[in-house]
């Protein structure tokens, strides 16, 4: 496999605010639809509240990423579920007098469609997060607390429902 790129761009807007794009994110037109504001957090000095920052994108990174891999590899075992859903927390810390994401903590819920396949959805998201290829560029250490559900049948019969 060649490389790839991924293209970024961020423009400071005013205080410690900015915009952040991509141009492989911008419709036929050329309008952008991949922007988002971008901030300093507000645990440091003049940082600004409800916006995604750097730590919540970099959180962010990793848990998509376990999202997306595991979609190609519970495709590829031919894996029947019905949802994937993935809570993350990063954990910013100071070592050797430098702040860094030290832990990103993943706790992944794969709900499954039949308790015989419960095995092999663990097995799935296990190997899920060691071939996740941002897990693999990065040093912080990665805490995963998977669980595999099975659908209850009501649920299943309403689904099927138009």
């Amino acid at each position: 496999m060649e490389s790839h790129y991924y293209n970024v761009e961020v423009n400071w807007d005013k205080d410690r605010k900015g915009v952040m794009c991509s141009p492989e994110l911008a419709n036929s037109n050329g309008e952008s639809n991949g922007c988002i504001e971008v901030a300093t957090p507000p645990e440091f000095p003049k940082g600004i509240p409800f916006i995604w920052s750097p730590e919540h994108l970099f959180t962010a990174a990793v848990s998509s990423c376990l999202m997306t891999t595991f979609l190609a590899i519970a495709d590829n075992s031919k894996l029947e579920f019905i949802s994937f859903s993935c809570k993350s927390k990063g954990k910013l810390d100071q070592e050797h007098g430098k702040f860094m994401m030290t832990e990103i903590i993943l706790e992944p819920t794969v709900v499954i469609v039949h308790e015989k396949d419960r095995e092999r959805a663990l097995r799935v998201l296990l190997k899920s997060e060691t071939g996740c290829l941002i897990t693999n560029s990065i040093k912080s250490k990665i805490t995963m607390i998977p669980v595999v559900e099975v659908a209850e049948v009501s649920s299943l019969v309403d689904m099927d429902q138009p």
